[in-house]
């Protein structure tokens, strides 16, 4: 079995922001589902750079129509593995390839009877680069863009897409899945209510010469929607047969609903009049929406998909899209929403799931995976949740996945309260029964590594790896990660997954105001002017640390107890953070430490080392950062 997938081609008048994130986002996550799935899967983005907004936009910048594409185009291209998002293939509509594949298609189309030239006249939205008629506008103005459309009459080439009219008809009502979710189909069938105009596939070079000449008149340029739907077989090699013919019978089509009609009427009746057979699916998701008002570069209110994922990290922004949208329709976009998904979500349940799983194995499981059982708490479970999250995504409901993943996260987390395996390892007679929540516990993290992956790959694939498992070798199901987790292999909780974050500064609002001018930096304090030599500071015995319990001191609401691993033994430290970082939020996460300081009693406890941070002051107070290593390290090791 093989998947093709497809966002749309964008269009190169704006940089990247949240709703394209969103389209290639899902369609990654869907790609990378189907292999989780053990299918060949493959997705495709690209550029559509011909037509009016593009010279004009390349005239306003001083540049000629290719100069910006080139630009622009890069932009997108760059733009999708910094949000981990991989596609297969990447196709600009200026490419020969391309090129070639619209000459033939009209070729083909021509040959049928299907093209013929004709006088129009219409209400043409630079914006939409269509006709509308005089039903479609909103009180006079574009539906999308509102703004009143030019009145625009020419003489031009025509597709009879009218004659196909009744055989789309026919094709929708017998394929009933042929455009999902059902909302949209049934919205297509209703414009289908109507007469269907032919469409005007061309516009003369008088007016507009970027573009692809009409193989049959050089005198015109191909119009830019005509063009732009062929780049989904060009990109895989149309009109050749390979490597067409082993992925196009699969293709499925992933859009938003602003271009449904194009994706739902021409495309179809132009594969039809050339010969070709049909998609599988067209998928159509909604709007992210600013204040009611659907987002995007037209309306100036776009978002910053790229300053976003900096802020609070691409794994956390991919798994709010996803999880925040069900797929079909609008959502709104609330920067705080984001904030508040990243902390319950992911720092307190993977993340507080992930720390107390791996440091109760150090604890009392000696730090290596345990052995396979026949009977473990709550495998039935797993096991059904699994088969909730695929028919979930295959019903393109990938919100309800994500949330039978978490549900999966939470009865781990509730295995850990009522098993209690902390007072399990105090009675030799239940070692059996610990054993059992051990491996439960870690076949439970393999298995919601796999769930989350193709949402949140890097994610998924640190928790594999953590466990000791290949993540090119990831499975959905729970027999693989019980295969693969071979007994006595060494297993580390490394750094937290997800820190608790901050509200991150307003990105949401910034596409709607200017920014307000930055606050001045609090000034650092002075450099020490006292000077140590090389070996004096040689003295210092600085270690990596793993904190493997944390607890508040009682009677001090600065001071916590920390147990930390140093590799060759265990030690006492208490440390000045319970203002700053929570004693959950410490277990199973790498510190440096000072380990050569004399003892010292605080509040009674004995105190071995020092955790080091770095401070500054800030108008609201002191904020502490722990230093820690940016990668995993063995506890115990040497910091020089």
């Amino acid at each position: 079995m093989r998947f093709y997938a497809t966002t749309p081609i964008y269009y190169v008048n704006a940089r990247p922001h949240l709703g394209h994130a969103y389209t290639t986002i899902i369609t990654d996550a869907f790609a990378r589902f189907h292999r989780l799935a053990g299918r060949e899967a493959l997705f495709i983005t690209g550029t559509d750079e011909h037509g009016d907004k593009i010279a004009q936009a390349a005239a306003k910048n001083g540049q000629s129509p290719l100069e910006y594409a080139d630009h622009i185009s890069g932009l997108f291209r760059e733009t999708w593995p910094r949000l981990n998002a991989e596609p297969g293939g990447f196709i600009r509509t200026t490419e020969d390839r391309h090129v070639r594949a619209v000459t033939a298609f009209l070729d083909r189309v021509e040959r049928r009877g299907d093209i013929y030239f004709g006088r129009y006249g219409g209400h043409y939205c630079v914006g939409c680069e269509r006709f509308y008629t005089e039903k479609e506008l909103v009180d006079g103005l574009c539906p999308d863009h509102r703004t009143k459309p030019g009145y625009v009459e020419e003489e031009n080439y025509f597709f009879r897409m009218s004659a196909y009219q009744d055989w789309l008809i026919d094709h929708l009502k017998k394929n009933p899945d042929f455009i999902r979710p059902e909302r949209y189909r049934n919205e297509v069938l209703g414009l289908l209510r109507e007469p269907l105009e032919d469409l005007c596939i061309s516009r003369p070079k008088s007016r507009l010469d970027w573009g692809i000449d009409l193989p049959f008149d050089d005198k015109f340029v191909t119009y830019v929607w005509f063009d732009a739907l062929i780049s989904y077989i060009s990109v895989i090699g149309w009109p050749d047969d390979e490597p067409f013919g082993r992925w196009w019978p699969h293709a499925q089509h992933f859009i938003a609903k602003d271009i449904l009609k194009p994706h739902a009427v021409f495309w179809p009746t132009m594969l039809k009049s050339a010969g070709l057979p049909l998609f599988q699916h067209l998928n159509v998701h909604g709007y992210w929406q600013l204040g009611q008002a659907k987002m995007g570069k037209s309306v100036g209110n776009a978002v910053d998909a790229l300053g976003l994922s900096e802020v609070y990290g691409v794994e956390a922004f991919r798994y709010f899209l996803a999880r925040d949208m069900a797929f079909g329709l609008d959502s709104e976009f609330v920067e705080d929403a984001l904030v508040a998904r990243y902390n319950s979500d992911l720092a307190n349940d993977l993340g507080n799931l992930w720390q107390r799983s791996l440091a109760m194995l150090a604890r009392f499981g000696g730090g290596v995976l345990p052995a396979d059982m026949e009977e473990t708490p709550g495998r039935d479970l797993a096991v059904r949740l699994a088969e909730e999250y695929r028919a979930h995504f295959q019903n393109l409901a990938v919100h309800k996945a994500l949330a039978a993943a978490w549900e999966l996260v939470g009865a781990l987390n509730k295995l850990i309260d009522v098993e209690a395996p902390w007072a399990l390892a105090k009675d030799p007679a239940k070692a059996g029964r610990l054993a059992a929540v051990l491996r439960s516990l870690v076949e439970g993290l393999a298995l919601a590594g796999a769930m989350v992956w193709p949402v949140m790959p890097r994610t998924g694939e640190e928790i594999w790896r953590r466990l000791g498992l290949d993540p090119a070798r990831m499975d959905m199901d729970l027999a693989g990660p019980r295969r693969n987790l071979v007994p006595g292999r060494p297993a580390a909780a490394g750094p937290a997954l997800f820190p608790r974050v901050e509200f991150g500064g307003g990105l949401a609002a910034q596409a709607e105001k200017p920014a307000a001018p930055p606050s001045p930096s609090p000034k650092a304090e002075p450099l020490a002017p006292e000077l140590v030599t090389i070996d004096e500071f040689r003295r210092l015995d600085l270690r990596v640390a793993e904190v493997l319990a944390a607890e508040a001191v009682p009677k001090s609401d600065k001071l916590l107890k920390l147990k930390l691993n140093l590799g060759t033994e265990e030690r006492t430290i208490v440390a000045g953070l319970a203002r700053h970082l929570r004693p959950e939020d410490l277990v199973g996460r790498l510190v440096v430490v000072a380990a050569n300081l004399a003892p010292a009693k605080l509040m009674g406890i004995t105190s071995q080392g020092m955790v080091l941070a770095a401070s500054r002051r800030t108008p609201d107070g002191e904020e502490l950062a722990l230093i820690a290593p940016s990668a995993i390290i063995a506890p115990g090791s040497r910091v020089s």
